[in-house]
């Protein structure tokens, strides 16, 4: 039985168990639906079991040698990687201005961290690729790499896979890239550990992730310290109906669809530029305008707000969510700029 089916099914047994609503007293009456599938690790449902099963699904579907569903976020894969693979004292490799995960992750392993810089694409005022002379380092464990990176820059994973060390990805902004060839290559077989967030662009509940394993490290028990006790099911079952649904043909035609229409935006806007490496992150920028003027533009005058805006250029965040509703004002906004 999947997760899902077992949330669904009528349970006939009296619960004098946690969690003390028992499915069916609702404080806040919009998540009803929410409250009756809210279970914990009781004899009439034992989710335990249908939750691993569902995470080995997951791994026969992403081809790895383990997936972990997360329902702290991507924070909670990092820390967890981090965790499992280094040891106290060990010296681990990571971008200056990355995520807080990643310097919090190499504090709580008690290591040492070795920080490296990015160069800048100045034209766009963004970060630019990680490079495997950047990490070609001495004495390095682990190295955590930011790819994508917020405005949808991707490094190469198979050339900085020759690093030395364990190599951790933080793909939080690629959950789609499993399952597109129109979006850049995925970390998920390459990498020793990937993270995804699924609520980014994959159209995940907050703050559902994935932590995908191709080393012969095992992570549950890293999981086991930093994980509460008392998961919620509700949010583990989306977790499992979103995989469903990216890896099934109405997915896929989903994200093909969302491609083709930010491929067609891209054609007929021509008062703007676009750049990056992934579409789904579509960068934009206009002569005689900051990247703060044009966000602040969008905002004010169209009702259209970005996702991240330096001097030169915005960023504006496409996902599972965004139809061809949305693309299409924002094309007219654009033409108007």
């Amino acid at each position: 039985m999947s997760l899902i089916n077992l949330l669904r099914k009528n349970n006939r047994i009296t619960l004098f168990t946690t969690p003390s609503h028992g499915q069916k007293f609702f404080l806040f009456h919009k998540f009803a639906q929410f409250y009756k599938y809210d279970i914990s690790e009781t004899d009439a449902y034992n989710p335990c079991e249908a939750l691993l099963r569902a995470e080995q699904r997951a791994s026969r579907i992403y081809k790895t040698k383990s997936t972990h569903f997360l329902t702290n976020g991507s924070t909670s894969g990092i820390i967890a990687a981090v965790l499992a693979c280094t040891q106290k004292g060990d010296k681990v490799l990571l971008w200056r201005n990355a995520h807080p995960s990643h310097l919090n992750a190499v504090k709580l392993a008690g290591c040492e961290p070795v920080f490296y810089d990015l160069p800048v694409i100045k034209e766009w005022g963004i970060p630019d690729k990680t490079t495997f002379d950047l990490i070609d380092k001495k004495g390095i464990k682990a190295v955590i790499v930011t790819s994508p990176t917020y405005e949808g820059i991707v490094s190469d994973i198979k050339q900085l896979k020759k690093f030395g060390g364990y190599l951790i990805v933080d793909e939080a902004h690629g959950a789609l890239y499993p399952f597109s060839d129109k979006l850049p290559q995925s970390a998920v077989n390459i990498a020793d550990f990937t993270v995804q967030s699924l609520h980014k662009t994959a159209g995940g509940l907050n703050p559902t992730a994935l932590l995908h394993v191709n080393c012969d490290v095992d992570v549950s028990k890293a999981l086991s310290m930093i994980n509460t006790t008392s998961p919620s099911y509700p949010l583990l079952a989306s977790i499992e109906a979103n995989i469903s649904f990216l890896n099934s043909q109405r997915g896929r035609k989903c994200i093909n669809d969302l491609t083709e229409n930010i491929e067609l935006l891209r054609n007929e806007v021509k008062n703007v530029e676009f750049g990056g490496d992934d579409l789904t992150k579509i960068l934009i920028k206009k002569e005689d305008l900051s990247g703060f003027e044009l966000s602040k533009l969008l905002y004010e005058k169209f009702s259209i707000e970005d996702e991240k805006t330096n001097e030169i250029s915005t960023m504006l965040l496409c996902g599972i969510g965004t139809n061809d509703k949305k693309l299409e004002r924002l094309k007219k906004a654009l033409k108007k700029i």
